[in-house]
């Protein structure tokens, strides 16, 4: 078979990407029934994206070592300039300001930012001696990179983006090797610091998504509303589900945005638990090899760099996941691959691109491609 396929398809990483495939065409059949049965409303734009940004991502993945370092600090640098043209001149939608209208596209940097400060703190920790990772050199400046895009995120304000693009970060200075005091001393800070941000820095609708997720039956039909109708849909799905277009939380109404953030509990209600499990199992297959690839890397750059990735994506799965079921409170997170939205898809498919970039590396035996 091998003198049959021509080699650069050959090479390509089969194992993930023809699951990825089946996950987005099974995204696409929830879109569909969640419009009524019209492929035009979500599921053909859904497949579009994906294609397109797929293309994206195999040219992301022969990007050369040298070009990526050389490019990580002008793009950091570059999508918090946009952060601060949001903060001025942004569009307000839904109650916030996150987006950059430029006529033919409408952009929202947050989300370029949760990959962006992946690949700068691992360009940073790559320059950075080891034996200075349990100094002050390796904790003041990554975090002023991370406190910078993550208050100007908050200011939008977007909660959840802010999350991601912190776990992001903290994940990759952690692995960077920083003292494991140091963390735990943040995480005492955090409690500390917890009740202050809650009465002086969350908005009024933030306060509202905490306390109504400790008890969403206490305002079924007000704050709790979203979550409520979530675990009925879920629960009533049971094992094989309500059959493809007879889900009738999100066909009556029910629940709300059935097609990007609650797309999971749409498709457990027709899918039932083998739908569930069928979703999950694709995600585990996605993410372990990409841990696989952050663990072959080649050099200290390429490794922290995957495991950013890996650690961004895990964000939006986990979190979204532990959304819809009512362990956690609402924060606004789509399901990647299946949710509809370009900017959840484009960030994800750019961090594919970049771990098949550095599978591409490893295969080159460490090589500057």
């Amino acid at each position: 078979m091998s003198s049959i396929i021509p080699g650069p398809i050959a090479r390509k990483p089969w194992g993930m990407l023809l699951p990825l495939t089946v996950l987005v065409c099974f995204g696409a059949t929830v879109l569909y029934s969640a419009a009524g049965g019209s492929i035009g409303t979500y599921a053909k734009s859904h497949l579009i994206r994906f294609a397109l940004f797929l293309v994206m991502a195999f040219i992301i993945a022969r990007a050369p070592r040298e070009l990526v370092k050389f490019a990580a600090f002008p793009l950091y640098v570059a999508v918090t300039v946009l952060l601060v043209l949001v903060e001025a001149l942004g569009a307000i939608g839904g109650g916030s300001q996150r987006w950059l209208d430029l006529g033919f596209i409408v952009l929202q940097p947050s989300e370029f930012m949760k990959p962006a400060i992946v690949l700068v703190l691992a360009r940073f920790y790559d320059t950075l001696p080891i034996a200075m990772t349990a100094s002050w050199r390796a904790l003041i400046p990554a975090g002023a990179l991370l406190a910078v895009p993550a208050a100007l995120v908050m200011l939008q304000p977007d909660l959840g983006t802010a999350l991601a693009i912190t776990f992001g970060a903290v994940v990759v200075m952690f692995l960077a090797g920083l003292p494991l005091r140091w963390f735990i001393g943040a995480g005492a800070a955090g409690m500390v610091i917890a009740p202050l941000a809650y009465l002086f820095v969350l908005h009024d609708y933030q306060r509202n998504r905490l306390k109504i997720f400790l008890d969403p039956e206490s305002d079924p039909l007000g704050t709790g509303y979203h979550i409520t109708q979530s675990k009925i849909a879920i629960g009533s799905g049971g094992m094989f589900g309500k059959g493809f277009g007879h889900g009738s939380q999100s066909h009556l109404n029910y629940l709300p945005e059935p097609h990007t953030d609650f797309v999971f509990a749409t498709m457990a209600e027709e899918w039932g638990l083998m739908g569930g499990v069928l979703v999950l199992s694709i995600f585990f297959l996605i993410l372990r090899w990409g841990t696989r690839v952050a663990r072959n890397a080649p050099d200290r750059f390429s490794g922290l760099l995957a495991s950013g990735m890996v650690a961004t994506m895990f964000f939006y799965v986990a979190i979204n996941l532990m959304m819809v079921m009512g362990l956690a409170p609402v924060v606004g997170i789509p399901l990647p691959f299946m949710s509809h939205g370009g900017s959840s898809m484009l960030t994800n498919m750019i961090c594919i691109g970049t771990l098949m970039m550095v599978d591409r590396w490893s295969r080159r035996g460490g090589m500057v491609a």
